[in-house]
């Protein structure tokens, strides 16, 4: 009996069994031990096309096994600097692998471990915006031997996530009622003004190749770019003009976030969880730490990766088309297979 026949069955028996006064028992409950052997089909494919990623004993993100030869995409801004880690494929562990690339507006990394014969997923690039209710299955709890299906349904449209208070250089300016100008007072640590080399003092006068006299032309020139894109910053510093790249941070990365009640209600939702450009949401039950892995269909072909927990009731998923796209980018940047 396939998945899709199994979980109908499993559908009629709750039916028959569990009056609406009634607690559902936990062997039948979604993830109950009776349900879950309707998923064994694609637990299997879980088990070999799925990767978990550990810093010493602490699982710290999941991965999406992309090539036979050991190529792993995950959730970049879990990981770090990938140093310590270890990586366990159906039962085979890896330890320090590779960090070959990372794309900031994705915030996908591309891990590499020394490996051969590990089973890529197969990408169903051919369903770029799956039907609302369409069952999937993800990486739930684990074992070192053995991964757990989590399974759920797809909730909304596929559809852009746009930054949480938008993007930013990574300044803060120095407030003057009578010039407005755009004097910088704050470089913040790890933003693309720091790398470029903004200093403080710096008066920052066009944006993108157009000239900015305030804080209202800044935003306007900025308002519609995405986290990851390199804009022109010409600053004035000590009477001279000089032009520097910055790469653009999404707000919530460098600011701290204001919480709603409902993220308050979310558990470990992930840190960064917006400014995607394009997404595929569903309702499976996730964290922080468990996001980086692929999301399948009853068939086992991979709809896409989980790249965000935003809530107590989404996840996000980088679909698979783009998913494929990036990849590819990333390891011909890399120079891997």
């Amino acid at each position: 009996m396939n998945a899709k026949r199994s979980i109908s069955a499993a559908l009629l028996i709750l039916t028959g069994i569990a009056p609406a006064n009634q607690t559902l028992e936990s062997n039948l409950r979604t993830n109950g031990p009776g349900v879950q052997v309707a998923f064994e089909s694609v637990r299997a494919v879980l088990q070999n096309s799925s990767a978990v990623i550990q810093r010493g004993n602490k699982e710290i993100a999941y991965g999406t096994v992309m090539s036979a030869q050991g190529v792993i995409l995950t959730k970049a801004s879990e990981i770090g600097d990938a140093s310590g880690l270890t990586v366990t494929v159906g039962t085979q562990v890896f330890k320090n692998p590779a960090l070959l690339g990372t794309d900031t507006t994705w915030d996908v990394a591309l891990l590499k471990v020394d490996a051969q014969g590990l089973t890529p997923v197969q990408l169903a690039t051919d369903l770029p915006d799956p039907d609302r209710g369409t069952w999937v299955v993800a990486n739930g709890a684990t074992s070192r031997l053995k991964r757990r299906p989590q399974v759920g349904i797809i909730s909304a449209n596929a559809r852009e996530i746009f930054p949480s208070g938008g993007v930013v250089i990574g300044v803060t300016f120095k407030e003057d009622e009578e010039s407005k100008e755009l004097l910088v007072k704050e470089v913040h640590e790890g933003s693309g003004a720091a790398t470029a080399g903004i200093k403080i003092g710096d008066v920052i006068v066009a944006v993108g190749g157009q000239d900015v006299a305030d804080h209202d032309g800044l935003a306007k020139a900025v308002e519609k770019r995405r986290i990851g894109e390199d804009l022109e910053v010409t600053v004035q510093r000590e009477g001279k003009k000089i032009t520097m790249t910055v790469r653009l941070s999404g707000r919530t990365d460098l600011f701290e976030e204001e919480l709603t009640r409902n993220d308050q209600m979310s558990g470990a939702f992930s840190p960064r969880r917006s400014g995607f450009p394009r997404v595929i949401q569903h309702d499976i039950i996730a964290n922080r730490s468990t996001i980086g892995g692929p999301v399948f269909d009853l068939d086992g072909r991979c709809l896409g990766m989980n790249i965000a927990r935003a809530n107590r009731c989404e996840t996000f998923a980088i679909p698979a088309g783009d998913l494929r796209s990036l990849a590819d980018r990333l390891m011909t940047q890399a120079g891997v297979k």
